[in-house]
């Protein structure tokens, strides 16, 4: 390796481990780290921020203004209220729904999106049972990145694949789909062990939360309409955006402009909304990465992957997965998923059936996101949100659940990727 290799991973694993430790807020270290790199040589000005993602900061503000505005509809709450009815003020049947319904429109929406929707339903419902919403959040962290996976639209390296591979929506659902089935199911009785059986809420509070009318949440019926209104055609928007070729940013971007102009509600308000702290650990970080990325780390980890298997399909397919779950649990899946593409169009150009090796790229780098707090971007924004409001999720007392549970699913997807597929 030469200085400049050396000097970029220093500086990734120093950045990391600050993040892991929390003695500096994460999103002065990935600022920091970002810094080190321009200042030491690794990255100029222009080439550190030519690997900030801008299509996923422009989904996270598109999205956070969105939510800002429509929230003042009351739309979250009646939403809380009518499943905590629902669930009749019970917490596990509670947090299983809430499970369900963020794992199915991560698969509509991009993750993000889905928890910036959740999150404050979420905290709406604890509020009214009095507990704390942080089992839930981690549970909703990882079925988005869990449903994320089942289709094209679901996940970044998703959609990275499909475009680069030639695949279809229902080639995700009827491959990766179908493997997302196996590890949701298996995850929720896994949830229902750590958390359900703990859950505890007063029945003087499910009862309040019974009596109450979901139609009185509703503050403001104009701007309610308006919101359901964009809420349908953003769904439909992000769907059907390769078809529009437009970007998801794009349509994050421009319901969010529509929103701010028609919601008739105060912008400043709304732009406070705004998770800014996410947003600068997410460009800092970005940043950090891309130094593995210019130095070359990242094509030598791809590189050394594909030569250890010495062309043979099964131990092929094994590595890719596991190695994609463990790097993706720890740095951004999308550069290394960039630098893997490459590789295997090669391969494919060589005669060989790379069909598996889509799929073991698709299910490693984004269920390995359930590894860390840092693994995802869903990850860090229901975090940041949680934290904002007072319940702070660690990296340590994530990692504990996150990251054995990733291993789990990891697993499942082996048992499934062998049966199916070698």
């Amino acid at each position: 390796m030469n200085t400049m290799q050396i000097i970029a991973i220093v500086i990734f694993a120093a950045t990391i481990i600050t993040v892991m430790t929390e003695k500096v807020h994460r999103a002065v270290a990935a600022v920091v780290g970002a810094l080190l790199l321009i200042l030491t040589g690794v990255l100029t000005v222009e080439s550190g921020f030519s690997y900030v993602d801008i299509n996923t900061i422009g989904v996270l503000i598109g999205m956070m203004l969105f939510v800002a505005i429509v929230k003042n509809s009351g739309i979250f709450e009646y939403i809380a209220i009518k499943a905590a009815k629902i669930a009749k003020g019970r917490p596990w049947p509670l947090m299983l729904l809430l499970c369900i319904i963020t794992a199915v429109l991560s698969g509509f929406l991009d993750n993000v999106t889905t928890v910036l929707l959740i999150g404050p339903m979420t905290l709406a419902i604890t509020n009214m049972l009095k507990t704390s919403p942080v089992p839930f959040f981690i549970t909703q962290i990882m079925a988005s990145n869990i449903g994320g996976t089942a289709t094209l639209i679901g996940d970044p390296p998703n959609i990275m694949i499909g475009s680069a591979a030639g695949l279809s929506f229902l080639d995700f659902v009827a491959n990766t789909g179908l493997a997302v089935v196996f590890v949701l199911a298996a995850m929720l009785v896994c949830f229902y062990f750590i958390y359900g059986r703990k859950l505890h809420v007063e029945e003087g509070a499910m009862a309040e939360v019974l009596q109450l009318d979901e139609s009185k949440a509703i503050k403001d019926r104009s701007l309610l309409i308006k919101s359901v209104v964009m809420i349908i055609l953003v769904v439909f928007a992000f769907i059907f955006h390769s078809q529009l070729h437009l970007e998801s940013s794009t349509v994050a971007l421009t319901a969010a402009g529509i929103m701010l102009l028609i919601g008739r509600q105060d912008v400043e308000e709304a732009i406070a909304g705004v998770e800014w702290s996410t947003l600068i650990f997410f460009t800092g970080l970005f940043i950090v990465v891309g130094g593995l990325q210019e130095t070359g780390v990242i094509q030598i980890v791809a590189n050394t992957l594909v030569d250890m298997t010495a062309g043979h399909m099964t131990l092929t397919i094994l590595l890719i997965l596991w190695v994609s779950a463990i790097i993706s649990a720890f740095l951004d899946n999308i550069p290394f998923v960039a630098t893997l593409i490459p590789l295997i169009l090669t391969m494919e150009s060589s005669g060989v059936d790379v069909a598996p090796l889509w799929w073991a790229v698709s299910l490693g780098a984004c269920l390995g996101g359930n590894g860390t707090l840092i693994g995802a971007s869903a990850n860090v924004v229901l975090s940041g949100i949680s934290n904002r409001h007072g319940f702070p999720i660690t990296f340590a007392s994530y990692f504990k659940v996150g990251f054995p549970l990733m291993l789990l699913s990891v697993g499942i997807c082996t048992i499934y990727m062998l049966l199916r597929y070698c």
